[in-house]
């Protein structure tokens, strides 16, 4: 990651960097800032493990594939709304559990962000979602290739 984006110690300020860095011809360093705020969001919530940070920071970067999508910076108002209500481990479970696909992966692949799926997250971690989860994310994760 580049130094200048490393200093960035606020989700806002990536996103003003972001924008500079779009305006200058500097899409690399815009990806950069991009995922800096995600980690940034992520780490702010406050996740007891690193499952639960990986899962948050899939929530983040949905919420900016919602925003490039609406123009403005959107909530991903449903899946919060379940974290609160099941926690964030069964949330991702219970979406990814559904039988259509989750919302999410075909934008988020769009903008190179497809390791922040659901899917991708349960198969990085598969001892801590149920076997049904897992294997319905393996059956996603083939489909999409």
């Amino acid at each position: 990651m580049d130094e200048r984006v490393k200093r960035i110690i606020t989700p806002e300020g990536c996103e003003r960097f972001r924008k500079n860095a779009i305006e200058r011809g500097r899409q690399d360093l815009a990806d950069e800032a991009l995922l800096h705020a995600v980690n940034l969001r992520a780490a702010d919530y406050g996740a007891s493990s690193e499952v639960e940070r990986e899962c948050l920071k899939a929530v983040y970067a949905y919420e900016e594939v919602l925003t490039k999508k609406n123009g403005k910076r959107t909530k991903a108002s449903r899946t919060w709304q379940m974290i609160k209500r099941h926690g964030i481990l069964a949330s991702v479970e219970r979406a990814v559990d559904r039988k259509l696909e989750t919302a999410g992966y075909k934008a988020l692949a769009e903008m190179g962000l497809q390791e922040y799926a659901f899917e991708a997250v349960i198969l990085r971690h598969p001892d801590m979602f149920s076997k049904a989860a897992v294997e319905r994310s393996e059956e996603r994760m083939e489909e999409w290739k």
